[in-house]
């Protein structure tokens, strides 16, 4: 068989300028049919005002042109850091796909009624788990916090679980979106979306 040099693999682009947000559609789409758990999960970065960094995965639950939104305890570690830092950096990736995006941006909280609509149409466990929890608080055994949880059903039982005042969601407003496709030979294409006074702009980056 013979290998061809990298020189002389295709030199079409595969991430075309234009809408980012209709691209990052296109390719949501196609992960979410080849991805075979959590197409939605991605990676949320926050800091502390002094920079100190942490990340951890979150899930999508819903998008437009005005952002990305996920929800949250408000008194989880990344509830307090986004309290004082808004700005945050969001990691999709999709290893069947071999695809990247990294989106830059900062964060506004969703309305109360959109908290409250996701809230309740989750399922009603992980609505308990949500008033249980004390999420990120140092906790002594696993049965002190089902216990916690035992007495949030009995309290719920037969009505409405209560959404918590400090539970709700956050949505990431891009300033900068970045598409990263694997090639053959390492070399990638890439290419940035940065949001300026006339709209969106775009530069392929070196891999």
């Amino acid at each position: 068989m013979t290998i061809a040099h990298p020189s002389e693999t295709d030199a079409r682009e595969v991430i075309p300028h234009g809408d980012p947000f209709a691209l990052f559609t296109q390719w949501y789409d196609e992960a979410r049919e080849t991805e075979p758990n959590d197409s939605n999960a991605m990676a949320l970065a926050t800091a502390t005002p002094d920079g100190q960094p942490s990340v951890r995965m979150v899930l999508l639950k819903g998008y437009d042109t005005s952002g990305f939104v996920f929800y949250t305890n408000g008194h989880s570690r990344k509830g307090q850091e986004i309290a004082a830092n808004p700005q945050v950096a969001l990691l999709f990736h999709w290893k069947s796909l071999r695809r990247q995006i990294r989106i830059e941006g900062t964060l506004s909280p969703v309305s109360e009624a959109e908290a409250e609509a996701y809230f309740h149409s989750r399922a009603r466990d992980s609505q308990l788990g949500a008033v249980a929890s004390d999420q990120s608080a140092p906790l002594d055994s696993r049965e002190t916090f089902l216990a916690r949880y035992e007495d949030v059903r009995v309290r719920f039982e037969g009505g409405e679980v209560e959404r918590p005042a400090h539970w709700g969601g956050w949505r990431v407003r891009p300033q900068a979106i970045e598409f990263w496709h694997d090639r053959p030979y390492r070399l990638h294409e890439r290419r940035r979306f940065a949001h300026g006074p006339e709209g969106w702009a775009s530069s392929l980056l070196y891999p």
